[in-house]
């Protein structure tokens, strides 16, 4: 879905909510305070913060290195005749 808006950032985040159905996908149902522990334990919340980090700094060196990646639309010049 292309997006249109004009942007200077982009934020990711992972929620509890996030936590929560991730680990019942893969079978290790967690309570909203099991996964709140789990974020603030060991790092955890820090090392997924560096590995998005990580993951966005190799998405946009892959994409920056295709041919077309950096396209603007450039404005047209306009003369005006003299006679």
């Amino acid at each position: 879905m292309p997006d249109k808006r004009n942007r200077e950032r982009v934020v990711a985040e992972i929620s509890l909510g996030h936590v929560i159905e991730i680990a019942r996908e893969i079978g290790r149902p967690l309570t909203q305070e099991e996964a709140l522990h789990f974020l603030n334990h060991d790092g955890h919340a820090y090392a997924m913060w560096t590995r998005m980090m990580q993951a966005g700094e190799k998405y946009l060196k892959s994409t920056l290195l295709r041919p077309a990646a950096v396209t603007m639309a450039r404005p047209v010049e306009r003369r005006r005749m003299t006679m």
